[in-house]
């Protein structure tokens, strides 16, 4: 039986025509988050495999491709398998997030860098999720992040530059949803949940939408986050029905509402007031490093978010020594670029030149020049008997346009294109 030839599981190849779409929506993404004041970044694939696993990351820590040190010997393997300790073998690993990556790049070159710092990264990530249609094992995140900003300059800064980007990429309409770690302190406090525990309860809400109001109940019990009489349900139940507005108040604010953290967002609903924003005390977002205020961006055309993120003021001192102020956001790009055309406008014409057999290659490299010179891409094709296939296979590769080259072609002034778009 032959060897399979597809790529591992969890990723892809890309054909051209993908290609392109995914191209043109990168940017366009990256011409918005510009004009908007960011700066693009690259840091490594790899980071240090402590610094992966610093209990930042969530479940996604546990997703995390780890990279095996240089030497490892069978003793070494036998004591890992001894101690149940497989990160012992490990040094490096790829990110799994562009966000941790970032932190270790503002401590590196904090000096280089203005005190407010406006960085973009578009760049692909690594999880061992277990692969299913929307989910891969190596996908790309488009994050904007602002650091050294206190103030809710940055997460008015990063919403409009997302909403901004989301509409120019023809996904308009969309919803912001907030919420605040402090608000969800509030809730867990109320049903009695440990300090020990209260990331990975969580990371179990977070499940919300997944398992429901009894699964989320069921597993806080399960992991021991909640005892007794509480009725978790009942109250996830009443969270999620309730009608929540953003506005100068509440009606008879629950004993569990962090009133700062809600003043907080009722200062984000004044600065956009245009904006459709809901507040959805269930929000979690399942970084373990956020601190404040979170965000994600709904369509009411899709069952999940466009994107999301928040403030993480506490992570980069992990790496500096002293606390910085920062807050990011990143667009699900896997999700939202499958939902896009390559569109016409901005777009340079894509011509297929069919030459015959006895043009001179001199005849068709000046055409190349010409037209290349005015805006086009240019490929040549030689002419064969089943030009209907041939023209079917430009066409889905993103040609717009054909023409035919003969020995008595001169220039492409001659040239008479036609569409292969009709």
């Amino acid at each position: 039986m032959a060897a399979s030839v597809t790529p591992p599981r969890g990723m892809r190849d890309f054909l051209p025509a993908e290609k392109a779409r995914r191209e043109h929506a990168l940017g366009v993404i990256r011409g918005v988050y510009s004009a908007h004041g960011f700066d693009e970044i690259e840091t490594p694939v790899m980071e240090d495999a402590s610094r992966l696993h610093a209990g930042l990351g969530g479940d996604n820590e546990k997703l995390a491709f780890a990279v095996m040190k240089r030497g490892i010997t069978s003793e070494d393997l036998a004591a890992a398998a001894a101690s149940g300790d497989a990160l012992a073998l490990a040094d490096l690993g790829l990110r799994y997030d562009l966000t941790v990556p970032l932190a270790r790049f503002y401590a590196t070159h904090r000096a280089a860098l203005p005190p407010v710092f406006r960085s973009i990264q578009i760049a692909p990530v690594w999880r061992a999720e277990r692969p299913q249609k929307g989910r891969y094992r190596q996908f790309v995140q488009c994050d904007i992040d602002i650091i050294g900003e206190a103030g809710q300059l940055a997460e008015l800064e990063l919403l409009t530059a997302t909403v901004a980007t989301l509409e120019a990429l023809g996904l308009g309409g969309c919803t912001i949803r907030l919420n605040d770690r402090r608000i969800l302190a509030g809730i867990l406090g109320s049903w009695g949940v440990p300090d020990g525990l209260r990331e990975r309860a969580l990371i179990t809400i977070d499940k919300l939408d997944k398992i429901g109001t009894g699964g989320v109940a069921a597993e806080l019990r399960e992991i021991g986050a909640i005892t007794g009489d509480a009725e978790v349900a009942t109250e996830l139940e009443a969270l999620t029905a309730a009608d929540w507005h953003l506005h100068d108040g509440v009606v008879a604010p629950p004993a569990w509402l962090d009133q700062g953290a809600y003043a907080d967002l009722l200062a984000l609903r004044a600065a956009l007031p245009d904006a459709a924003i809901e507040f959805d005390p269930t929000l979690v977002r399942g970084m373990g490093y956020y601190t404040g205020t979170i965000f994600e961006i709904a369509h009411p055309d899709f069952g999940y978010s466009l994107g999301g993120g928040g403030r993480y003021d506490h992570m980069i001192g992990r790496f500096l020594g002293q606390e910085v102020p920062a807050c990011g956001f990143s667009i699900g790009f896997e999700r939202i670029v499958d939902l896009l055309a390559v569109r016409d406008d901005g777009r340079p014409r894509s011509v297929v030149l069919v030459y015959d057999a006895e043009v001179p290659p001199a005849t068709l490299l000046a055409l190349k020049h010409e037209l290349v010179a005015s805006g086009a891409r240019v490929r040549f094709e030689r002419r064969v008997k089943n030009m209907r296939a041939l023209l079917e296979r430009v066409t889905a590769d993103g040609f717009d346009a054909f023409a035919n080259v003969t020995a008595e072609t001169t220039d492409a002034s001659s040239l008479a294109f036609r569409d292969l778009t009709a």
